[in-house]
């Protein structure tokens, strides 16, 4: 069992699960009865997505100054008692359960959900 982080949108693996959004916004231009029969996901999950301030600032990383400053921003956000409850639970379900998390960004390197995955990681989660 495990939790696998994965670009929203993309084609669904063998045994990945359910689908989590951790996204701020649904996918525009498709409808809700299509979200997970197009491989964006089976539960909007916006918890765990970066605020609209910080989801800016993500966004507008140039740098690795820049960057820092992001993670630095969304680990602070991760850190707030109902966000880390939220990555306890799923830490714990992911030796329960597969399921999949995951956002739209091309560069994981430069995304939120490679954060997602140190925090769940550094909660002890079975990532694969």
């Amino acid at each position: 069992m495990a939790v696998k982080i994965i670009r929203l949108g993309t084609a669904q693996s063998s045994g990945e699960g359910l689908r989590i959004g951790t996204v701020r916004r649904p996918p525009r231009g498709v409808p809700k009865s299509e979200f997970a029969s197009q491989d964006w996901y089976d539960v909007w999950y916006p918890n765990l997505a970066p605020s609209a301030e910080t989801m800016k600032l993500g966004q507008s990383v140039e740098t690795e100054k820049d960057w820092v400053a992001f993670s630095k921003k969304y680990r602070a956000e991760m850190n707030e008692p109902d966000a880390s409850r939220n990555l306890d639970l799923l830490a714990a379900l992911s030796h329960q359960t597969n399921f999949s998390m995951g956002c739209y960004c091309e560069n994981e390197a430069r995304c939120h959900r490679s954060l997602l995955r140190g925090l769940l990681s550094e909660r002890g989660a079975t990532i694969v």
